[in-house]
């Protein structure tokens, strides 16, 4: 059972200022646990539903005592950020700071100021699909561990690296090549397949700064068929990684 105390720290973790104070965070949903769990990840505890835990008995088992707690489903609405909690939620340590500049030889996303959560779960969902190792994200980003967006990465989290950096200085520290997504660029289906680069996405409403697109090696450009004004950053960020890297 939670106490009080429990229950209002893990609601606390809701807030940046808090989750950065405690370096922890929450991952919420059925499936995120599952696969937190599966992939042997250092999870300080686990709230669910009996139910939860008996479907998944053989994992949580694996945990060491005193790490599983059995909630119901009103205590799981109280720690949920949700409008419909879900059956679990996991409790773990932010990871140690990575190193920002990719190694050669590797493709990253970088990010200058993605402001929806959801379009940040997006695009770490994107770099697990194509197996991009890291993104780097700039200061003004939103938050990677921001409940709603570690939900939309549906487990995504765990397998991509991420850091915080400025993203003029990794242009002008890396030796990479880097490509910024524009209106007004070099069309990607002249560019053959990337072994290693960077590829920037920049900001929903005004994309990338223009300092930055300056810095870029090359810019890339989606061709536009039909009348829409752009693309949905993380849709943008799909549709590059799928003609680059493949």
């Amino acid at each position: 059972m939670l106490s009080k105390a429990q229950i209002k720290y893990i609601q606390s973790l809701q807030h940046k200022k808090n989750r950065q104070k405690s370096s922890q965070y929450v991952a919420e949903g059925d499936k995120i646990v599952q696969e937190l769990l599966q992939a042997g990840m250092p999870v300080k505890g686990v709230y669910a539903t009996a139910g939860w835990l008996e479907q998944h008995h053989s994992l949580v088992n694996r945990m060491p005592p005193g790490t599983v707690t059995e909630v119901d489903a009103a205590v799981l609405k109280q720690l949920s950020s949700l409008t419909t909690p879900n059956q679990a939620m996991a409790l773990l340590d932010m990871p140690a700071p990575v190193n920002p500049l990719p190694a050669a030889g590797t493709v990253a996303l970088a990010l200058e100021a993605i402001q929806d959560p959801g379009n940040m779960g997006t695009l770490i969902r994107i770099a697990d699909w194509f197996g991009i190792p890291q993104i780097i994200c700039s200061p003004d980003c939103v938050d990677v561990y921001n409940p709603k967006t570690i939900q939309a990465t549906m487990g995504s989290m765990i397998r991509v690296r991420i850091a915080e950096y400025d993203i003029r200085e990794l242009l002008q520290q890396t030796k990479l090549p880097s490509f910024a997504a524009t209106l007004h660029g070099k069309n990607i289906a002249e560019f053959p397949v990337i072994k290693e680069g960077i590829i920037l996405i920049g900001n929903e409403g005004r994309g990338l700064t223009e300092d930055v697109t300056a810095m870029a090696t090359h810019r890339i450009t989606i061709p536009r068929i039909g009348g829409a004004e752009s693309l949905n950053a993380a849709v943008a960020a799909g549709i590059i990684c799928g003609r680059l890297l493949i």
